[in-house]
């Protein structure tokens, strides 16, 4: 990297809140994907997690020097800010989003229209599609352990971080979480079953 700047992702913090441009280019390169990735598996609109993403890299353009490692990863420093932020924005849209009453919402129908491979197997993307409406009928507090440890592969300590709780409580989280997604995806393949048979 030019500019006389290191690798490290707490150097290029430092250099980001005195103002270097390039530090800031190349702190974003890295964790951009990450952070959007959680936004949108987190809130399952493309609209909300572009938001959330700009508004992280804001923040960290104006506060970025408060991260403290001893507190935790780099990542899990986004991740706590990029959770806040989009518990906000869901909280604002909630008397819009109906992800629990309408399984066929646009960013269901979205995702799979853009992850289909056109030689792929139908039932495998329907049971992805069924997986991710399933994740975003979960309520916020599972909803992000699962986003975190499952589809981040986060470790237990760094989502307690990112989240701000105890490793136990991200632990109880998930298992619970996982066994509601299991429940909601043995309901769905029910139902699916008796549109099909007309009986369970």
């Amino acid at each position: 990297m030019s500019n006389g700047l290191t690798n490290g992702d707490g150097d290029l913090l430092r250099a980001i809140s005195r103002g270097n441009e390039a530090a800031f280019l190349e702190f974003y390169r890295r964790y951009q994907g990450s952070v959007y990735r959680f936004a949108l598996q987190m809130s399952g609109q493309v609209e909300i997690a572009e938001e959330v993403t700009q508004d992280v890299f804001m923040v960290v353009m104006g506060s970025g020097a408060r991260y403290d490692s001893e507190r935790g990863s780099v990542a899990a420093f986004l991740y706590g800010i990029a959770r806040n932020i989009v518990l906000r924005a869901l909280e604002r849209e909630r008397p819009y989003i109906t992800l629990l009453d309408d399984p066929d919402n646009e960013y269901a129908s979205r995702l799979t229209a853009e992850h289909q491979d056109l030689l792929g197997d139908l039932a495998r993307n329907e049971r992805v599609a069924t997986l991710r409406k399933a994740v975003l009928a979960l309520p916020p507090a599972y909803r992000e352990v699962v986003v975190l440890c499952d589809l981040h592969e986060r470790d237990y300590s760094e989502a307690a971080s990112a989240l701000g709780c105890a490793v136990g409580t991200v632990r109880s989280r998930l298992h619970r979480a996982r066994a509601l997604l299991m429940e909601k995806l043995r309901a769905g393949e029910r139902v699916a079953e008796w549109k099909t048979t007309g009986s369970y």
